[in-house]
Formats: structure tokens, C-alpha cells, sequence
């Protein structure tokens, strides 16, 4: 019986693990596409100012051509913009050139309910994603 106990407990802990990383289908039955790497990571609070650029990466590729959505929360929490935004030729990988200032937080959406151009190949808009870090002083 506590073998069986803890198989049903390992079962639901490794199905919660496959949903956590695949998103639910949207309507059309596929997933969206979701961020799986950012430069600087979120969450970080020791970020370089010097850092010329911010990334973000998704698990699929993506539509390249000026399709994107860097979406400002307030201009107090945006960076200042430096540069064209490009994608790396992985077409998973979006650059911001960006100039950071020391002992600042930074917030930026990636897609939000009302701007979603990163879009999928397939033209499906990626799930909405908070990047939030903090520059070192």
C-alpha cells in the first residue's frame, strides 16, 4: 500500500512537471509558443549596467520579419533603447539593444494581453511573460 502511495505521488509530481513546461493548447489544439531563456535572467538583481543588449529565447521558432512586442509596463521601469531589435538566425532568439542605468529595476513584457506580435511560425502568439531585473549599483 505506501508503495503504491508513493507511485501515485511520483506520477502526479512528474505529470505536474510536463504541464508546467507545456502550456495548454489554445484553441486551435497547439500549444503557444513560451519564453525559455532570457539575458539578463529574470529575477536577477546584480545585473550589469554595462550589458548592451537584453534577450529573450522561445521553445519554437518564430515569425522574424518586425514581429515582436517589447511592451513597456511605465517609462520609470523601460530601458532606454539603443539599436534595432533583430532576431538571431536560431529565429527562437529576439535581441533588444538596450542602455541600462546602475541601481535600477527594470520591468518589460514579453507580449502582453493587448500587444502580441512574437508570434510562432504558425502565427500563434506567445504566452505573456514578465521580465523584471535590477542593475547593480
Amino acid at each position: 500500500m505506501q508503495k503504491l502511495v508513493i507511485l501515485l505521488v511520483i506520477g502526479i509530481l512528474v505529470t505536474a512537471v510536463a504541464v508546467a513546461q507545456n502550456p495548454a493548447p489554445n484553441e486551435s489544439g497547439t500549444a503557444r509558443p513560451v519564453v525559455v531563456k532570457t539575458v539578463p535572467a529574470t529575477g536577477d538583481t546584480a545585473v550589469d549596467p554595462a550589458l548592451p543588449e537584453i534577450q529573450v529565447t522561445f521553445n519554437k521558432d518564430m515569425m522574424t520579419d518586425t514581429m515582436w512586442s517589447w511592451v513597456m509596463e511605465s517609462k520609470d521601469t523601460f530601458p532606454k533603447v539603443a539599436g534595432k531589435v533583430r532576431f538571431l538566425d536560431d529565429k527562437r532568439t529576439c535581441v533588444l539593444p538596450v542602455e541600462l542605468q546602475p541601481g535600477k529595476q527594470y520591468r518589460i513584457w514579453i507580449n502582453s494581453a493587448k500587444y502580441d506580435s512574437f508570434r510562432d511560425t504558425e502565427n500563434r502568439p506567445a504566452v505573456p511573460f514578465l521580465l523584471q531585473f535590477r542593475t547593480k549599483e
